[in-house]
């Protein structure tokens, strides 16, 4: 009977100290528990930023003049007739650019052979919700490989892998049927780290010359395109010469050493227009533009 007693003060004591003690070891229950639980929580909620992945920065972050990166030897090779390229308008020439050369070899009643050349550049920065660049530039490289597969009126176009140029590379060979001619069409993407570079020509044997063949024109198309990968290479400060050909181009130092402060911006670029629109050059369109 007096334990209820004894219990029942203790509590009333306890109800006392409260306004002058907000906690009182006395009137705990005896477990330290609860420090433990919001040491536990307020671990939860700490800021995980320092583990948070990070974006890679982009590798490059210029570009070559289109027009410049093709060698005057590939040059004289691919479209002997071109006396200068032409330059196509962009609003960021470190993001987006494209020449065009056109060569007309006419021999008048003995025929005549057609050549036109384009080199596009594209450059995608890296960014924070889109990601890398070089994932970006791995997309739209994926990108022009369908596009050039899917032109209007292609026969047969064939796809194949090219070696020794860039990251990686993809050669897309077809014929156009047009008013002129027959037009054998070559299209190779190499993608340089953040950079895809797509390169087109065709050629066509006219007013009963022989058509060209599709091996030499891929060939020549291939060359093209290994000497804009070492233009972009080169216009980075990693040197041209050596690098012209390999995917194992290393960046330069002021490309890797932070990222570009241009990212959301232009990775948001918007891809040129589809391969259809640059393999329509025909003599007629193209040879009033030699200089």
């Amino acid at each position: 009977m007096h334990r209820p007693t004894k219990r029942l003060t203790r509590i009333f004591v306890c109800a006392a100290a409260v306004p002058v003690i907000l906690v009182a070891s006395g009137c705990s229950s005896g477990s330290d528990s609860g420090d433990g639980a919001d040491k536990g929580s307020s671990k939860a909620s700490a800021s995980p930023s320092d583990a948070a992945a990070k974006v890679k920065a982009a590798a490059y972050d210029s570009l070559p003049l289109p027009c410049a990166a093709i060698s005057k030897k590939t040059l004289d090779d691919l479209v002997p007739e071109a006396k200068s390229g032409k330059a196509g308008s962009s609003d960021d020439e470190s993001v987006r650019g494209t020449c065009s050369w056109s060569s007309l070899d006419n021999k008048g009643v003995k025929g005549s052979q057609f050549r036109w050349l384009n080199a596009s550049l594209m450059r995608f920065d890296s960014d924070a919700a889109r990601g890398s660049g070089n994932k970006l530039a791995h997309e739209y490289f994926t990108k022009q490989v369908t596009d050039a597969q899917s032109v209007d009126g292609a026969k047969s176009p064939k796809a194949e892998p090219v070696s020794g140029t860039g990251d990686e590379a993809t050669a897309v060979t077809y014929e156009l049927k047009k008013k002129e001619g027959t037009f054998k069409q070559q299209t190779v993407v190499t993608r340089v780290e953040n950079v895809v570079v797509t390169i087109d020509y065709n050629g066509a044997g006219l007013a009963g010359e022989t058509t060209p063949g599709a091996d030499e024109l891929v060939k020549d198309a291939e060359k093209a395109a290994k000497d804009a990968a070492a233009a972009v290479v080169s216009a980075n400060g990693a040197g041209g010469s050596d690098t012209a050909g390999s995917a194992s181009a290393k960046p330069s130092d002021k490309a890797s050493s932070k990222p570009s402060e241009k990212a959301s911006a232009k990775s948001s670029a918007k891809p040129s227009e589809k391969s259809s629109s640059k393999t329509s050059a025909t003599p007629s369109d193209k040879a009033s533009s030699k200089s």
